[in-house]
This record gives structure tokens, sequence and C-alpha cells, in this order.
């Protein structure tokens, strides 16, 4: 392995071992997700398009990487920083080892990197841009580089499916808008028996409604809602007309469609042990989350949403439902993929608003 180095825009440099795919220069979103397991879901995940991974766990990759637990079929992430890649994993259902995955998949890896060190800057300051590169040369250069960068916006556009397709059922008849959705989302509909249609980020409501859904998903999906025009202008045209339920960026756009707002957080939730309390029930719930906006608290006492969960460990709004429309969303991810099942009966909540309050069966 030879050397690979990390430069944030405060300047900082961390140096490490390149593994994973080859690398001349690439540029993204340092973020950093605090699971102890589920990094296969984590690489595959939609919501970190664009995103640079820094793994708080210090040992990635020892159970290797399996057929089974992609949340997607080609990885948008940018790259992964953690402290040590095993190099020789040991699970039964290993087929490749990480280094192998990411250089199948063209993404660059930074092992031997002091993550606690890099978290820590990224907590007091805040998420940053970051360049990783196997060459340092011209250090001055790079550091103007970045400072100049501005990411891109598109990541939902570039993260949709382009065409709808169908996972036939015999059940209720779901309309899973794809945003950047990750496959648990589908799984928990088709364990269900639901026949789901797929459709793209930039579909109309009148499109929507022309398919007869007996309601309506709002996946996850990456980067800042309010990038997404079109699934705002979706929701607005759908609420009042079928049951919708929305998940991370999908809670978001209902959130706006309704008149609230969304801000960016100073480093977001990202990881499979975030405390969530339930305002009805006083029930606290593990969650798997992976978001760097929320909905802002103070915006929704103009709109006819309330508040019906709320983050522990930082009081960020973790659900909202709609006063009159059977419309309701949660921040984290309930389907899991990886983290805790404490929610996934979520789901079965939407069934049976779709089933007009009927025990789904």
């Amino acid at each position: 392995m030879h050397k690979r180095y990390l430069i944030l825009e405060d300047g900082s440099i961390f140096e490490g071992k390149a593994f994973g795919a080859t690398l001349n220069e690439k540029v993204g979103e340092v973020v950093f997700n605090t699971g102890m397991t589920g990094y296969q879901e984590t690489l595959s995940d939609p919501s970190y398009c664009d995103q640079f991974v820094v793994m708080t766990y210090p040992l990635i990759g020892n159970y290797g990487i399996n057929r089974d637990d992609f949340e997607t079929i080609q990885p948008p992430i940018s790259g992964l920083i953690v402290k040590e890649c095993a190099e020789y994993p040991s699970n039964f259902r290993k087929e490749w080892t990480l280094h192998e995955y990411l250089q199948q998949k063209d993404i660059p890896g930074l092992a031997n990197v002091d993550t606690r060190k890099l978290v820590k800057i990224i907590r007091q300051q805040g998420t940053m841009t970051g360049i990783m590169t196997d060459n340092i040369d011209q250090i001055d250069e790079i550091k103007e580089k970045l400072k100049e960068t501005k990411l891109r916006n598109d990541q939902v556009k570039r993260v949709s499916t382009v065409k709808p397709y169908v996972v036939p059922g015999q059940g209720e008849r779901i309309v899973l808008v794809d945003f950047g959705m990750k496959h648990g989302i589908l799984r928990e509909f088709t364990q269900r028996h639901c026949h789901v249609t797929v459709v793209p980020y930039n579909i109309t409501a009148a499109e929507v409604l022309q398919l007869k859904p007996d309601g309506v998903m709002l996946s996850n999906g990456p980067g800042d809602p309010k990038d997404v025009q079109e699934g705002i202008e979706l929701v607005k045209g759908l609420i009042g007309k079928v049951p919708v339920f929305g998940i991370c960026l999908g809670h978001q756009l209902i959130a706006l469609a309704c008149g609230a707002d969304t801000h960016k957080m100073k480093f977001g939730h990202r990881g499979s042990n975030h405390p969530v309390k339930d305002l009805k029930t006083g029930e606290v719930w593990m969650t798997s989350q992976n978001h760097g906006y929320a909905v802002t608290r103070e915006s929704l006492a103009k709109t006819s949403l309330k508040e019906t969960q709320v983050a522990l460990n930082d009081h960020t709004v973790e659900g909202l439902e709609h006063e009159i429309y059977e419309v309701f969303s949660v921040q984290y991810h309930p389907e899991s993929s990886p983290g805790p099942q404490d929610s996934n009966t979520l789901f079965d909540v939407f069934l049976e608003k779709v089933n007009g309050g009927m025990i789904h069966a």
C-alpha cells in the first residue's frame, strides 16, 4: 500500500495508506458514521452520494463483503476512510475483501488514519469539503483549489432510477418514489406482499395518480431537500388524494411541501445508534440514520403538520404527521439495513392507513 492523503478545507492534512481503487485526486464532503457494523450497507447507501465517509469504529472490513447486504448496485460514495482495513476477513458469507470490492467499484479508500482526531475536527467545525489524493507535492495549489470548489447539487438526479419498474405482488399497490432508495425499503414492502411500482424522482403527481396507487412511499436520498423542487411539487399534488409515508429525504420534502423549512445541520446524524422518543407513547427507539439536513421546528407553527417524534441527542425533529390527511414521515430509517429494527412496524402502520385503519393481515 502506498501513501494517500486527505486534505480538509480548513487546511488539515491526514496521511494514511491507500486501499481500494487507484486515485489521482477526488473531492467530496467529509462526514462520519458511528455504526460498529454495517459498513457494506453504508458503502452502498445512495444517500452518501459525493461523500467521503469516515467510520468511527476502528476496525472495518473484518467480515468482508457478501452478495446479500447491498443497498444499491452501484455505490455512489466518493471514498471510505478508516483506522484499520482488515486484510484477512473471516465470515461464512464472505465473497470479497473490502479492498477487493472497492477496487471493483472504483472507490478509493484511506486507512491508518487517526479517525478520532478527524471526527473531532468535524464535530467542532462542522461538515466540510475534502480532497483525497496520492500526491501532495503541490499542496498550496490543492488547498487553493479546495477553497474554490463547490460541490454539485444534482445528487438525487444521479442516483434515482431513470425509468419506472414493477416488483409484482398480490397485496396493496404502492408507488415508491426513488430519490436514492435503499433496497431495504423495497424488501419491507415485498415481504408484506405489496405490488410495488418504483418511479423516478421527477415523476409528476398526475402521473403517480394515473397508476391508481393505494399509497405512496417517498424514499430516502442524498443532498439538500430544497434542491429537489420536483419532489416538493410532487408531494403538494399528492396530499389529500392518497396516503403518503416519507423516510429521511421524503420526510423533509413533506415538510417543505406543507410550508415548513429545513436547515443544514452542523455534522448530521449518520449511524445505527440514534435514540428517538415517540411523543405520543413516550417510547424510545434506537434508530438508523443518515442525513445532514433537518426540519426546522419553529417553522412547523404555520403548517398543518405536528411533530410526533424527537431526537434525544440534539432534540431535532424526527417525526411528522399531517393533522388532516393521511400523511406522515420519519427522519430515520425504519427499514434499518443496517441497524436496530425497533421502528420496523412503521411499514405496518402505513399499510393500516392505506387500508383505512384496518389491521393489515
